[in-house]
Parts: structure tokens; C-alpha cells; sequence
């Protein structure tokens, strides 16, 4: 049934106000907690250090998503990955290092993913198009250390039209995270049943 009149108006009053307490709470807790590491000041850093408060202040939330962007480096790439993923590398250490100096480290398990892969040879602009396979890093205490999947292999022939060949869909790695960390059904979530991938 449709909300109307009023119930619509109670319905965004009472959102408006839950925002406003959990913005609040973010606030305060933000406030009183200090981070044990020190952060670069880049904005996936500065995002990583606000995490690592709220998780060291208690905030019970189960999900934190944070981003990095600059990635889509059709021209020009050389630079601007290697700046790139020294963030990525310096500020995932500043964030790990905190929640052990917390003593948080064992309850927190962190993925990175891409929306896309890359292409393995560079194009005429001295960057890399689009391709079909990315990797995926989980660190956590108890994530199962090494690579899980195979090896991909750059050989011309077992790549497909130029790019290295997925061995791990993206959805079983999800479908791990979701049942063996979140303990929840994944099915619902990823639309079917994908073999999760046994991350812990």
C-alpha cells in the first residue's frame, strides 16, 4: 500500500531525525577516538583513518565502504598507477596497523575490488584499455593467506582477444565475505547461488 498524507510525512520525519542522530554519533565518536597510525592525506586515507575510528569507538556498523578513484588511465598510465597504488598500499598499511594497535584487527576483514580489469598490452597512448580479469585483495586475521585461484597466464594463446582470462568469478568471492564472514545467506543478495569462495 502507498504511503499518503501524513504517513509519508511521519516516514520522512522519522528518517530525517535517524540521519541526524547517526550523524551525531559518527560525530562524537570521531571526536574521542584517536587513530593509532599515521595516515597519508590522500582522500582513500583520510577515509580509511575515519573508519578505523568509528570502528575503534564501537559504531556496531557491519559494512564500511570507502573508494579510490583515478584508475581509468587510458593515456598516460605509467605515473599515475604507480602513484596510485603506492595510496592504495601506504594508507591499506596506516588502516591495518591502527586496528591492531586497537586490538580490532580479528573482527575486521577488508576487500578490495575494481569495477573493471585491464587490458594486458598498452595502447597507442601509453595507456591500458579495459579488460576482463582484476585481482582482488582480503586481509583479515583469519583470511586463509596465498592466492586462491590459479595463476593466470600471460601466454598469447591462453589469453582471450588480448585479455588474461578470469579463473575466480567475482560473485563466489563476494558469496565467501557474505557466508563465511557476515554469516548470511548470499543467494538473495547476488541474485543466485554462487560457489563461495572459502576465504577463512
Amino acid at each position: 500500500m502507498p504511503m499518503t498524507g501524513g504517513r509519508a510525512v511521519d516516514f520522512i520525519t522519522r528518517t530525517a531525525l535517524d540521519a541526524q542522530q547517526s550523524s551525531e554519533e559518527v560525530r562524537n565518536i570521531a571526536a574521542r577516538v584517536q587513530n593509532q597510525a599515521t595516515y597519508p592525506g590522500s582522500q582513500l586515507g583520510t577515509s580509511l583513518k575515519l573508519v578505523a575510528k568509528l570502528i575503534g569507538g564501537g559504531l556496531p556498523t557491519r559494512v564500511y565502504y570507502v573508494s579510490q578513484g583515478g584508475y581509468d588511465t587510458h593515456t598516460n598510465q605509467l605515473g599515475t598507477q604507480a602513484r596510485l597504488l603506492q595510496d592504495l598500499g601506504d594508507s591499506m598499511k596506516s588502516f591495518v596497523d591502527d586496528l591492531k594497535a586497537q586490538g580490532n584487527m580479528q573482527r575486521v576483514l577488508v576487500m578490495t575490488f575494481s569495477e573493471f580489469g585491464r587490458r594486458v598490452s598498452d595502447n597507442a597512448n601509453g595507456g591500458t584499455d579495459h579488460g576482463a580479469a582484476a585481482p582482488m585483495f582480503v586481509v583479515g586475521n583469519r583470511v586463509k593467506a596465498g592466492l586462491l585461484g590459479k595463476y593466470p597466464s600471460l601466454v598469447p594463446q591462453d589469453l582471450f582477444q588480448g585479455d588474461v582470462k578470469y579463473n575466480v568469478d567475482f560473485r563466489s568471492v563476494y558469496a565467501g565475505v557474505l557466508e563465511s564472514w557476515l554469516k548470511t545467506k548470499s543467494a538473495p543478495i547476488l541474485g543466485r547461488q554462487f560457489e563461495p569462495l572459502p576465504l577463512v
